[in-house]
């Protein structure tokens, strides 16, 4: 009985397998199929393979045809053997054959995303995109900009985005793509490098240890971690030759803002588009996502069939299955008070955005500029 067997069969026989590979032990250590053992056929009696064939054994060599006389001989013996049609040089072939067919399946939905950005979201992803970066003069001419990349759905739009306005936009601007590593588990930070590759977005990687620190601290670690990164992250664009770093919060991300900081800060403030660094000298921080919001993201993620990680803190990586829900955090019961407020007027959360760009000085009891405080009573016998 001739035995044979076709790679694509191999791979569909259920359990684990035993391959061999007969060919020497240099061509072995090349390369050989996933798994594989080696006995030379030029070293080794029939015998000794024989005595391993008390199950089925599926034998490589180059071509396929050397596999086969020794399948036919432990045939004749009374043994299960096959040999791989096409050997190791036909494996090779198949290998680069389905290389080749992911990067073509990987090559369109790159294409896909970049398409739907500038087509089917045009509306409500690159027209607030570039109106936020003209409306507050985000990019300047000449600016080297660090586009931040946590590995989540914002920064992985606002990545693709700075790459279409390289592509189409008219300004005189550099980007390079800038991801931290803080010390994410290792499948977050496989899904980040992946979906980095996977949208043909080029990142420059770091690594550090913020969330080793943060973890041995009291209190707050959240408020420490975010101080830490964007220090790191200053740091890095700095010696990239950047004078800008750019973070993905967008709409929903400013309301919620402006919400929490009067009900839990007793102040009246926002989410900045863009403000000069304090620490570094020269350095900017800009939010390209300002008007873009959350629900189209979501809309453009998913659109794609694109996976990104939820929350990638190591303290609580059960975000990661529960998928950011950010139940429990002060966040979580802002978006959820905001999405009933606009359940019942669907002009709440323009109104809570618009809130800080129609502050009337004359009725406000005291405000601070500069780090100091002025009060109504100030200048009130004046009028």
């Amino acid at each position: 009985m001739i035995r044979e067997i076709e790679i694509e069969e191999l791979e569909r026989v259920p359990g684990k397998k035993r391959i061999v590979d007969i060919r020497s032990r240099d061509h072995f250590e090349k390369g050989s199929y996933p798994g594989a053992e080696n006995i030379p056929y030029e070293e080794a009696e029939l015998s000794e393979f024989a005595a391993l064939a008390d199950e089925p054994l599926y034998l490589l060599c180059h071509t396929g045809e050397r596999s086969l006389e020794l399948a036919e001989a432990l045939d004749g013996l009374g043994r299960t053997a096959y040999s791989i049609r096409g050997g190791y040089r036909g494996y090779l072939r198949r290998e680069l054959q389905r290389m080749a067919e992911d990067e073509a399946r990987a090559d369109e939905r790159r294409a896909q995303a970049e398409r739907s950005i500038i087509k089917t979201y045009r509306k409500e992803l690159w027209t607030p995109f570039v109106k936020a970066i003209n409306e507050y003069r985000l990019i300047e001419d000449g600016d080297r900009i660090a586009v931040c990349i946590s590995g989540g759905k914002d920064s992985m739009l606002m990545a693709k985005l700075f790459q279409e306005l390289l592509r189409h936009g008219k300004r005189n601007f550099d980007a390079v793509f800038l991801v931290m590593d803080p010390g994410y588990n290792e499948l977050n930070y496989r899904t980040v490098t992946e979906n980095a590759k996977l949208l043909g977005v080029p990142i420059r990687t770091f690594k550090t240890e913020i969330f080793d620190i943060v973890a041995g601290q009291s209190g707050a670690p959240c408020y420490l971690c975010a101080r830490m990164r964007r220090g790191y992250l200053y740091s890095q664009a700095r010696e990239l030759g950047c004078n800008k770093i750019a973070l993905g919060h967008h709409y929903d991300d400013v309301i919620e803002t402006i919400l929490m900081g009067m009900l839990y800060g007793a102040q009246i403030q926002t989410m900045m588009p863009k403000l000069h660094s304090t620490n570094f000298e020269g350095m900017e921080l800009i939010r390209p996502l300002y008007l873009v919001r959350e629900r189209d993201i979501i809309r453009w993620r998913d659109h794609n069939g694109l996976h990104f990680i939820q929350c990638a803190c190591r303290l609580t990586e059960s975000c990661v299955s529960c998928g950011g829900t950010e139940q429990g955090s002060k966040r979580g019961e802002i978006k959820a008070l905001i999405r009933r407020l606009a359940e019942t007027d669907p002009l709440i959360e323009k109104n809570i955005f618009r809130s800080v760009e129609n502050v009337n000085l004359e009725t406000v009891i005291s405000y601070k500029q500069n780090g100091v405080r002025h009060h109504f009573l100030d200048s009130y016998h004046e009028a």
